[in-house]
């Protein structure tokens, strides 16, 4: 493939295990500094998709194509830490990631002032900043991204996706997200696959929350309103300069993040190679 070419390109994919078809029919491509983002209801097969279109899994039909030495930064749905592992966020990140510089990778994710942490003290938002320091440190030119703002509390999640956007830009580098919540990612994707078996709807985020298919499958529950930040929260998610928020009924997505009230969670079982 050239530079120009897709990161990953899918040709009708599928797979069936033991006579059961888990996915099927499944085309796409992931562009170079493009944000995708696949959502889905429990049991759809997201975290299959991005089984397959990582290696980790054979396609029982259909074929996955990815650029010659694809380099590849993944930042797990969560990571179990022993509460008695002494490890430091420092260590943490060195480990199997040659030269990383720990000062410069945390202070992307402004996390600078977590370099001697101890894993297990972790709040859930440090930890995610974390775990995204470790995969941008790969320089990648993937970033997938299983369910990045679990554990992080709705003040915090936002936030999160800026800092996705802005490793992208930074890195340029693509970026594959597995969510369940449209409403998060609404300002912070350039396409969203609503995926059920099969690639059932597709496009532009606020296309796809009107879709009849989209609408089907998750009721007309898509409270969309505008929330303008005038404050800035902590790495735990805590408002730590208000200035106030705004918020609207507004269906002019370019200013701020989108609540619902779905949440739930798959699990990438190990690291893409």
């Amino acid at each position: 493939m050239s530079a120009s070419a897709p990161l990953i390109r899918a040709h009708n994919i599928g797979l069936e295990i033991a006579g059961r078809q888990l996915l099927r029919d499944i085309s796409l491509e992931l562009q170079p500094a493009e944000i995708v983002t696949v959502i889905g209801p429990n049991g759809a097969g997201k975290t299959t998709l991005l089984r397959l279109l990582l290696g980790l899994t054979k396609p029982t039909s259909g074929t996955v194509e990815r650029r010659p030495g694809l380099r590849l930064g993944y930042m797990p749905q969560r990571l179990q830490i022993d509460a008695t592992m002494p490890m430091t966020v420092g260590r943490f990140l060195q480990l199997g990631i040659d030269g990383v510089k720990v000062a410069d990778a945390l202070a992307r994710v402004g996390a600078a002032q977590l370099a001697g942490a101890r894993l297990a003290d972790l709040s859930g938002g440090e930890m995610q900043r974390v775990l995204l320091a470790r995969a941008a440190a790969r320089k990648p030119q993937l970033l997938v991204l299983d369910e990045p703002t679990q554990g992080v509390d709705v003040g915090g999640q936002s936030e999160v996706y800026q800092l996705i956007a802005q490793l992208r830009d930074e890195l340029h580098c693509g970026v594959l997200l597995v969510s369940h919540d449209l409403h998060l990612v609404m300002a912070a994707t350039d396409r969203v696959l609503c995926v059920n078996q099969h690639i059932c709807c597709h496009g532009h985020p606020e296309q796809v929350s009107k879709d009849p298919v989209y609408l089907e499958m998750f009721g007309d529950k898509l409270a969309l309103y505008t929330h303008q930040h005038n404050h800035h929260h902590d790495l735990s998610g805590e408002v730590v300069d208000d200035g106030g928020c705004n918020h609207g009924h507004d269906h002019d997505h370019s200013h701020g993040h989108h609540h619902t009230s779905h949440s739930t969670a798959d699990k990438l079982d190990q690291d893409a190679p």
